[in-house]
């Protein structure tokens, strides 16, 4: 077996957390604990380091057309110093992946997909580009990257930052300097919360002190919001709260975007891209089947793999679940029939054989919209951060609507 992977940051890692496997890197699974880090981004603010990510650079006079091409979303839609979340699709319109495009300036894009796909993303991108007056260059390992997430994350790095956070709306993008070094700053995340993901340019694996300087310096700026460095437990409960997908859980090529509720970011009015005749098909003839939440009504917490059933047929298969730390109840993700996926429909969830009671709920789970009005059971409902107990007795609310 081949030795494991490290971020730049593996040191602190290692001094800090409790390490785990994750696409052949070893990465923290958590610090001071999932349920402490998931609350902290939920209250305050959190640091992740995401550097085990995928980055590469795309750059040329075709760099529009050729992303245009391997992506579902609409990248000429994409003004400089903005980002965009997409897919890419196979000929059959099964997820590749699911990633962010930035746009630093005309003709160059900072591309980021998932950890798990390091290798076949960048390949398929280059084996794409052979057609196209465009350079692909992997960055991964030159580019450390951080996830600043929460309510106070703003606060936070605006301390550190040289420029002007505040006017920096979602999915807009800035270039800023923390520690002298030079970062990259996104207004985008993966948890359900407002938050940034921060970019540090030129440090590489070999010479990580920029890296360090910057993770640092957030540290210090978030140490009286009670900022908490997170690991991947957290990362995950957060964004299935959030109902964000994983790819290899929600996503795979055996999945559609259509299916997996993100028909956003597939605009047929652009030309032609990977997958869109299939894509076309499925829209014309219509879904089988469809992403839903679950909300468990009895004690118990659902993990990946177990059974979906619904009038004694089993339909499904739970592709993510959990016991959410914020609503006090297990939450999970299914693919269902079309025709069992509506808000309300009973489900049961084979757990280690006992068969919990469940209903399907809109996503997503829980997600902030602003600093007093959040998403619940995808309905929009009043509470501010930290008043959670009104929230839950909203929850029970729902339950018995």
């Amino acid at each position: 077996m081949s030795a494991l992977k490290k971020t730049h940051l593996f040191s602190f890692h290692q001094a800090n957390g409790k390490l785990t496997e994750f696409a052949g890197f070893s990465m923290p699974v958590w610090y001071k604990g999932i349920i402490v880090e998931h609350m902290a981004v939920r209250e305050s603010v959190g640091i992740f380091d995401v550097s085990h990510m995928g980055r590469c650079l795309v750059s040329g006079p075709q760099a529009e057309s050729f992303l245009n091409y391997v992506t579902t979303n609409d990248v000429s839609s994409l003004n400089p110093l903005s980002a965009q979340y997409t897919t890419f699709c196979n000929h059959n319109g099964g997820v590749k992946d699911d990633l962010v495009i930035s746009k630093l300036e005309d003709n160059l894009y900072l591309v980021v997909y998932n950890a798990s796909n390091r290798e076949k993303d960048y390949g398929w991108l280059k084996d794409n580009s052979e057609k196209f007056d465009v350079k692909v260059e992997d960055v991964s390992d030159n580019i450390a990257m951080f996830a600043v997430q929460g309510p106070k994350a703003e606060s936070v790095l605006q301390r550190i930052s040289t420029q002007d956070l505040s006017t920096l709306r979602r999915f807009k993008c800035l270039w800023t300097e923390i520690e002298e070094c030079k970062v990259f700053v996104s207004r985008t995340g993966y948890t359900g919360e407002d938050g940034f993901e921060v970019f540090v340019w030129d440090t590489s694996l070999q010479d990580p002190q920029k890296a360090f300087k910057v993770w640092n310096s957030i540290l210090s700026a978030g140490e009286s919001e009670g900022i908490e460095p997170c690991g991947l437990g957290a990362r995950d409960t957060l964004r299935l709260e959030a109902g964000m997908c994983l790819y290899g859980n929600d996503l795979t090529e055996e999945t559609t975007p259509l299916e997996a509720g993100l028909s956003f970011v597939v605009k047929f009015d652009k030309g032609d891209f990977i997958g869109k005749e299939a894509l076309l098909k499925q829209k014309r003839e219509g879904i089988k089947r469809k992403r839903v939440g679950i909300r468990l009504l009895e004690r118990g917490i659902p993990r990946p793999g177990q059974e979906v059933i619904v009038e004694e047929k089993v339909l499904g298969q739970v592709t993510s679940g959990t016991f959410s730390p914020l609503l006090k109840v297990g939450i999970a993700m299914a693919y269902l029939p079309i025709e069992y996926s509506k808000e309300g429909t009973e489900v049961k969830v084979k757990i280690r054989g006992r068969l919990v009671d469940g209903t399907v709920v809109k996503l997503p789970f829980y997600r902030r919209l602003s600093e007093n009005t959040v998403y619940l059971m995808g309905k929009k409902v009043s509470c501010p951060v930290g008043d959670w107990e009104t929230l839950r007795l909203r929850l029970k609310t729902i339950e018995n609507a």
